[in-house]
């Protein structure tokens, strides 16, 4: 017969042991075990209205000019409330791995080249005249565009049009300072050197799902450009098959001399939800913040129901139970998304899983109540 061991009672001698062992900087396993077997990420699901994070960018346009000798860049980013603790001031913390922020360049500035070892995108929202060069390659910015920086690339913008041009930013900046490897460096000059033909990656790969010869060997950025045109277009021909049960029609960034994700550690993907689209819920190890590029509806996450339209930002952590809707009875909704799938597929730490409950539908318990502008932008 097995006896059964008695239940390890926490007595004051053994917490007076457990604060010992902190004071020498150690401390007792066996108090310190998972009390879950499942994550629980630090940053929860949040959503920011377009509204707000205009109106903080028209702020800043007053009171702020880019440029060499003044700020490299005017970005407002995006803190999630569980992510505060990164110092500084939450920095980068959309999720635990993804920072995200939205841009905006005035006619006639330029934001001085510069280079850093965390992947960067940028995805354009609004705007016409912008441009960015990416070591040597300029790339006229139009909106819906993706445009890639990979990591330790030279890379400026400069707005020569007569309108403010807005895009989305998104780095891992989380993921690489918790491994304190961060480099960064600028570049000498006021803007780097053009070194090929305007748009020369998009030109060279107009063609779609064909690649030039010479990018048969692996290139870190081979397209740093994706149309708008050719991501609806590859939407658009999905749209005559059924829809994903979770994501409806949806197309990744790839880099086609590799055939993987196109920005290295973060993955990009663009999604249509057709009308009257109701997905079913699912969860993953990777997280995601998304753009709402066009349309209106809601997402569900862990039982909350977040309202978005045109131009809002929302953050899904990782494992998080999520299902998206298109409430329009017209228009088809377009979600651009960001993602740290690259990194878990990586470390072997990625996995799915459906929801089998009420028919694949979570039961919507609450709904969340944004943040909205008020008169803390106002400065006297």
């Amino acid at each position: 017969m097995s006896e059964h061991k008695a239940k390890q009672q926490w007595t004051p001698e053994l917490l007076d042991f457990h604060q010992k062992l902190n004071d020498k900087n150690m401390g007792p396993l066996w108090a310190s075990v998972f009390s879950s077997s499942q994550p629980k990420p630090r940053a929860v699901p949040y959503l920011w209205k377009k509204k707000l994070i205009l109106d903080m960018l028209d702020k800043a346009k007053e009171l702020l000019q880019v440029g060499t000798g003044s700020i490299d860049r005017r970005a407002v980013y995006l803190i999630n409330p569980g992510m505060k603790h990164m110092e500084p001031h939450g920095w980068g913390g959309a999720t635990q791995t993804l920072y995200a922020a939205v841009q905006a360049l005035n006619p006639g500035e330029i934001a001085p080249p510069h280079r850093h070892m965390t992947s960067a995108l940028r995805f354009i929202m609004k705007g016409h005249g912008a441009s960015g060069i990416v070591n040597g390659v300029k790339y006229h910015f139009e909106p819906g565009d993706y445009v890639i920086t990979p990591e330790w690339c030279w890379h400026d913008h400069v707005n020569e049009g007569n309108e403010t041009v807005l895009w989305m930013d998104c780095l891992d900046i989380p993921f690489t300072s918790a491994l304190t490897s961060s480099f960064f460096e600028m570049y000498p000059q006021e803007q780097q050197p053009i070194e090929f033909p305007d748009d020369y990656g998009t030109k060279r790969y107009a063609g779609g799902m064909v690649r030039p010869i010479s990018d048969r060997k692996p290139s870190p950025a081979p397209l740093g450009r994706y149309t708008w045109d050719l991501t609806k277009q590859a939407l658009d021909g999905q749209s005559e098959l059924r829809p994903d049960p979770f994501d409806g029609f949806a197309v990744e960034y790839i880099n086609p001399s590799t055939g993987k994700d196109a920005n290295g550690r973060v993955g990009s993907r663009m999604q249509k939800l057709p009308v009257h689209y109701k997905g079913k819920a699912h969860r993953h190890m990777h997280s995601s913040v998304y753009h709402v590029y066009k349309g209106s509806g809601y997402t569900v996450m862990n039982g909350i129901r977040f309202d978005w339209e045109a131009g809002d930002f929302f953050a899904l952590p990782a494992w998080t139970w999520h299902e998206h809707v298109n409430t329009s009875e017209t228009e088809e909704a377009f979600l651009f998304s960001t993602n740290d799938l690259p990194i878990m597929e990586v470390f072997g730490f990625e996995r799915e899983e459906a929801n089998t409950e009420h028919g694949g539908y979570q039961e919507i318990k609450s709904v969340f109540e944004p943040e909205f502008s008020d008169d803390v932008i106002a400065i006297e």
